[in-house]
């Protein structure tokens, strides 16, 4: 044989034997719209050991449990999470006026649990809030922070159209069914809200465990605890099945922490 030929054909297998080597594998795809609760304390926990450890990759769109449902019935994402439960997510979205083409048709598990937290400005300086003082501070019967042991500053309440499913568990458990105050300031994601409390004298916010940093005051509060939820149409996917499994093994270390 032409040695300058065999020296060239060495040459391409050496090529293609080093980018096997270095070029990861194709990984498999699953779109979840979700909102904060599972964005927090799930998804950004587990995407990057579950794509190394089983090849599937996770499109997270966090724009909150309604927008995600509705993507759902769209065939926009493979699946929805939110932190709320099934029915209670299904009469979030009666609330809302959304028609959903076939309950039926969904299927839904629990991936994990939440608790939902108060956020506050560094400057409100109170240690504890009493079911009844919540409740005052966002129903807006609370003006003043000065009414509920704290610094005398106005309230400022902060809600978010991207969290409803952190704001509806809240009024359930909290608010009694009550209304949110109609002079709350409008932010959009957990994360969002958190970044105005910590501008914003005397604001307050609600948002996921996950997410409370030395940015901002979080009083202790009594327990509320929330579901995390995820819901497909249909029988999951293969790939949706294998995130799943892993979810309830290997990734539960990284969930948990």
């Amino acid at each position: 044989m032409n040695k300058s030929i065999f020296s060239g054909a060495v040459s391409v297998a050496a090529v293609f034997f080093i980018l096997s080597l270095v070029s990861p594998c194709f990984a498999e795809e699953v779109k979840i719209g979700a909102g904060a609760a599972p964005t927090e304390n799930v998804f950004k926990k587990i995407m990057v050991p579950m794509e190394k450890a089983i090849g599937v990759k996770v499109i997270l769109v966090s724009n909150g449990p309604s927008e995600a449902l509705k993507d759902l019935d769209k065939n926009a994402v493979d699946a929805a999470s939110g932190g709320v439960t099934f029915p209670d997510w299904m009469a979030m979205m009666d609330k809302e006026g959304y028609q959903i083409p076939d309950k039926s048709a969904y299927k839904h598990r629990v991936i994990g649990k939440d608790l939902v937290k108060v956020l506050t400005n560094k400057d409100v300086t109170v240690k504890q809030l009493s079911k009844d003082q919540l409740k005052g501070v966002f129903t807006g019967s609370v003006k003043n922070w000065k009414e509920v042991g704290g610094p005398d500053k106005p309230v400022v309440v902060l809600l978010g159209t991207k969290i409803p499913g952190t704001q509806s568990v809240f009024q359930k458990q909290v608010m009694d069914g009550g209304e949110y105050t109609k002079v709350a300031k409008e932010g959009t994601t957990a994360e969002d809200l958190k970044a105005k409390a910590a501008a914003t004298s005397g604001a307050v916010c609600l948002g996921p465990a996950s997410i409370v940093d030395s940015s901002v005051n979080a009083p202790e509060i009594p327990e509320i605890g929330r579901p995390i939820t995820l819901i497909t149409k249909g029988e999951p996917s293969p790939s949706i099945v294998k995130m799943l499994e892993y979810i309830r093994g290997e990734g539960k270390k990284y969930i948990d922490n």
